[in-house]
């Protein structure tokens, strides 16, 4: 539900533009400036300036825009929601891919459901490990458009290793008879009317992506706000649901700037997820290219220690997403019913 509009304002002393809705003001200290704002819950706004719209389009599936916004660089807004922002987009997909990638004991195929920015087939192609990578993006115009626009992801697109599928995931998964180390969801979020809620059902989860883990194989998905108010949206019942297929669950947040709040990741296997801080690092230095500006061992461990009030409704809660009773973050995608 993301909104652009220009409005006139004055420069108050403090370089603080102040909006004026009459227009009736002396032409000292007069300017015009361009701003994004995203309805983030009915009486909550989240707005900042932008330099310029550089591109809009719609696609079968989904509206998408790319801005040149003031704080945060190029930002990529898919049905009114902020995906990515270029200044603190890697905290995002360092968190998403490093440690499913790093807690597996040799991660050498890895599936992407989403991803059709790049930025997180451009992080786990940074792992010496990896010799196959499938991404699966139900949306070619996202894709092409973020080929064309999103210069620092052009090179993960050229990599040998990687195969871009241009497909509904859950279909995609269920035909192929290949299985993976790793699956990751990097989904747009549950939204009604949205093309990605039917992928954070436990159906899915137990039926379409857990026969496709090799032995000892990751799940990790992105999960939705899991800040202190924000994480019952759709954070903890993910969580719960996951819980119902996999005997290990790890979920764990990170602030992004960008998004306003702290976001959930939930990392699943069959297979235990204990890794110290000191082991992580040493499997970063040992497999990863390049330094991670985010991401290492003890931030991790930071990440996955929730705070009291989150743990105790993540323990307690008890929904399991399924289609008929899907939880939806704040907004609606192009196909919701009006």
């Amino acid at each position: 539900m993301g909104e652009i509009s220009c409005s006139n304002g004055i420069d108050n002393g403090n370089n603080i533009g102040v909006l004026n809705e009459k227009k009736q003001l002396p032409l000292t200290g007069y300017r015009k400036s361009c701003w994004y704002e995203e309805e983030i819950e009915e009486n909550l706004r989240w707005s900042f300036a932008l330099n310029s719209i550089l591109h809009t389009a719609a696609t079968q599936f989904q509206d998408i825009a790319l801005l040149d916004t003031k704080p945060f660089g190029k930002a990529l807004v898919i049905d009114g929601k902020l995906q990515s922002a270029e200044v603190d987009e890697f905290i995002y997909h360092e968190c998403l891919v490093q440690p499913p990638l790093l807690h597996h004991s040799n991660p050498r195929a890895i599936f992407i459901m989403g991803g059709g920015e790049g930025s997180t087939a451009r992080e786990i192609l940074r792992h010496n490990n990896v010799e196959k990578l499938v991404m699966c993006d139900i949306d070619e115009e996202v894709v092409e458009f973020c080929k064309s626009y999103l210069v620092a992801n052009r090179e993960a697109f050229c990599d040998p290793r990687m195969e871009l599928i241009i497909n509904d995931a859950r279909a995609e998964l269920e035909n192929r008879k290949e299985c993976y180390d790793v699956i990751i969801g990097d989904l747009a979020d549950p939204i009604e009317g949205g093309p990605c809620y039917k992928l954070y059902t436990k159906s899915f989860y137990e039926f379409s992506i857990k026969p496709r883990l090799n032995h000892g194989g990751i799940f990790v998905t992105q999960a939705g706000p899991a800040g202190i108010f924000s994480h019952t949206e759709v954070f903890s019942c993910i969580y719960n649901t996951l819980r119902q297929v996999f005997k290990y669950v790890v979920p764990y947040s990170a602030h992004i700037p960008s998004f306003a709040d702290a976001w959930g990741w939930v990392m699943a296997s069959d297979s235990p997820l204990e890794l110290s801080p000191e082991e992580l690092d040493m499997r970063m230095k040992e497999r990863v290219r390049g330094e991670n500006r985010y991401l290492d061992g003890k931030t991790f461990s930071s990440a996955s220690t929730l705070s009291k009030a989150v743990r105790n409704s993540l323990n307690n809660e008890t929904e399991v997403y399924t289609e008929g009773t899907a939880r939806f973050i704040y907004g609606h995608g192009k196909h919701c019913p009006e």
